[in-house]
């Protein structure tokens, strides 16, 4: 059996389509129909991935996902709406989701971005501990400390972090880091960069709106300064 994914939509049409197509990549399915079913079935069976509708009966999609990103940063989130508007997107990415899907979605596509999610999530790194100025990378434990303080960093933002302090004083384009965090099968919005350069500058930074670290080349991408 694959991972495990817990399926949040209560349009039970659209549920059974979503769990017979995960059953069919061999995804282990668990479900939900409301946001508080969700959050305690998170924090009971601890699945790997969750899709979460935007809309549900009693708290909707945005507050689960705040909930989850904050008690569970390790479990992955793709939001489904049926909006398509931006602000709902970049909402939904700064409350801690890692991707989102439109409805109705090719469950081809679905497929092919949770794959996408786990294997950047998964995939492991033969070294052991990179230290930088004030930061020290512990890869095996996927943690991240500064002064000795240990960061609370998704798995998306950890990879993000180890991908610029592997690339030190070197600009990197938002493609550049699409493809290295993402991996060069995403197929989501490349606004996600942004959104996430955001948060974790607001775990990293003294001052985030005067980074010293994280710097936007304007028009060009993003550069990690060594600082002093």
């Amino acid at each position: 059996m694959g991972a495990r994914i817990l399926v949040v939509e209560d349009e039970r049409p659209i549920r059974s389509f979503i769990i017979t197509n995960l059953k069919r990549n061999d995804f282990e399915v668990l479900e939900a129909e409301r946001g508080y079913e969700a959050l305690r079935l998170v924090k009971l069976e601890k699945p790997d991935l969750v899709l979460l509708d935007v809309r549900l009966p009693d708290i909707d999609g945005f507050q689960v996902c705040k909930e989850i990103s904050s008690s569970c940063p390790e479990v992955s989130i793709i939001m489904l709406t049926a909006l398509g508007q931006d602000l709902d997107k970049v909402r939904g990415l700064e409350l801690g989701a890692d991707d989102y899907i439109i409805k109705p979605f090719n469950p081809m596509e679905l497929i092919a971005r949770i794959k996408a999610i786990l294997r950047r999530v998964n995939r492991k790194s033969q070294e052991s501990e990179i230290c930088i100025g004030p930061f020290r990378i512990d890869l095996q434990a996927q943690s991240i400390y500064k002064n000795d303080v240990l960061l609370e960093l998704t798995p998306r933002e950890f990879c993000l972090m180890k991908v610029f302090i592997n690339n030190i004083n070197k600009a990197l384009s938002r493609d550049e880091i699409l493809n290295l965090v993402w991996g060069e099968d995403f197929v989501g919005d490349p606004k996600t960069v942004d959104v996430h350069i955001r948060r974790l500058r607001e775990k990293i930074e003294d001052n985030p709106s005067k980074p010293k670290y994280i710097e936007t080349l304007w028009g060009r991408g993003y550069l990690w300064r060594k600082g002093d």
